[in-house]
């Protein structure tokens, strides 16, 4: 019990040193050691990362899970370390709710089997979503959340001690001044009864102050040797997070690329779609008896249609058979349109015509061609294109 007494006493004493010193260096009434100017670089380098890998965790948090509810309930999860339930995403919520309508409305009629296509399409992009969270997580924001909790937490408690270290050395410095000032000024007055016992005192004293001053000063340097060899390790730590961040941005790529080819199916299926939807409308529609252009130009009017040339009986179908030699390839004597390109395409081989986003190309079907495709021509050059890369102009 007097062991904690006395360690308690100490402690107290070293904290209250540490207080008055602090408290006059913010007065201006003592002097305060500095550092050199490459541990100060360190540090302001070191405190810049911190700030900044809070806030791009944060904002990366927020594009994954931008509902605020959830990110708390994720986060209260993770501290009761506790397994995240899974959630749906909204991509898989709406696939349901089309899915189920569909059912309601009749899977056989046009919208339902429309649908039935699109909440395939979003539960797909809702998968590639849901890929893409775990991926991202794992990949990038576990590494950021690793360095704030584990690196960083172990920078700042040395960061702690070394200050208390300098404040103690800072407190050992006034401690030794003001003792030599005394043994300077008690030398200075010749009093023959009591100036020889208080000079030895004084001499002690200062004595004293020296020996703790050299032992401060010590552990003062040790403990800032420790602590820039942690904050030099902030390059190391820039090294991780710039490999975690090419990693972020693959799955990203990844996941849009993903999204992309999706939408772009879509396109395809309700193109097709769209011709049986305006088909039924005139069987079904009694006005379409008397009027059929009129009501598949108030259905589609923003959908032109290529005209497509009847199959020739003896001609060979190269298109059928699936090789076009764009050089045998003539265009009909009518039915050729003008298009304006709206992305760039790349030929993947040579019966297909490379395109570039705002040129503008003439195009035209042949017998038997899938739909998707048509022939198109740029002055000499000539081969086939996708559909969903144009726009048809009248």
């Amino acid at each position: 019990m007097d062991f904690n007494v006395k360690k308690l006493a100490s402690d107290a004493g070293v904290f209250f040193s540490r207080a008055v010193q602090f408290t006059e260096e913010k007065l201006g009434q003592a002097e305060k050691t500095e550092l050199d100017a490459h541990f100060e670089n360190l540090l302001a380098r070191a405190d810049c990362t911190k700030n900044w890998t809070e806030k791009i965790l944060r904002q990366t948090e927020v594009l994954l899970q931008p509902n605020p509810s959830a990110r708390v309930e994720e986060f209260l999860y993770e501290k009761l370390d506790r397994k995240v339930p899974s959630r749906v995403t909204n991509g898989e919520l709406l696939a349901q709710y089309m899915t189920e309508a569909a059912n309601d409305f009749g899977p056989g009629t046009p919208y339902g089997k429309t649908l039935i296509k699109v909440g395939e399409t979003q539960r797909r992009l809702g998968a590639a979503e849901r890929d893409f969270i775990h991926s991202a997580s794992i990949n990038f924001l576990t590494p950021l959340r690793n360095f704030l909790e584990g690196d960083w937490r172990t920078i700042s408690k040395e960061r702690r001690i070394l200050q208390n270290r300098r404040l103690d050395l800072d407190a050992c410095k006034a401690r030794l001044k003001k003792a030599k000032a005394a043994e300077a000024k008690a030398a200075a007055v010749p009093d023959f009864q009591e100036t020889r016992p208080r000079n030895y005192v004084l001499s002690a004293s200062a004595s004293a102050a020296e020996h703790e001053l050299r032992l401060t000063q010590t552990e003062f340097d040790r403990q800032a040797e420790v602590t820039r060899l942690l904050l030099e390790g902030i390059n190391s730590t820039h090294v991780n997070h710039l490999r975690c961040l090419h990693e972020f941005v693959e799955s990203q790529t990844n996941y849009y690329a993903q999204c992309y080819q999706y939408m772009l199916d879509l396109q395809k299926q309700l193109g097709r779609f769209s011709g049986t939807f305006v088909g039924n409308a005139e069987s079904t529609s009694p006005a379409a008896a008397t009027s059929p252009p009129a009501v598949a130009a108030a259905t589609v009017p923003a959908v032109p249609t290529i005209p497509v040339v009847p199959t020739i009986v003896g001609v060979p179908n190269t298109v059928a058979e699936g090789v076009l030699n764009p050089n045998e390839v003539k265009p009909p004597a009518s039915g050729t349109r003008k298009a304006r390109v709206l992305y760039d395409y790349e030929a993947a081989d040579s019966s297909e015509l490379a395109l570039l986003a705002d040129e503008m190309i003439t195009v035209y079907s042949l017998p038997g061609m899938d739909p998707d495709w048509l022939i198109g021509e740029r002055g000499n050059q000539k081969g086939k294109v996708p559909v969903t890369y144009l726009e048809l102009l009248s």
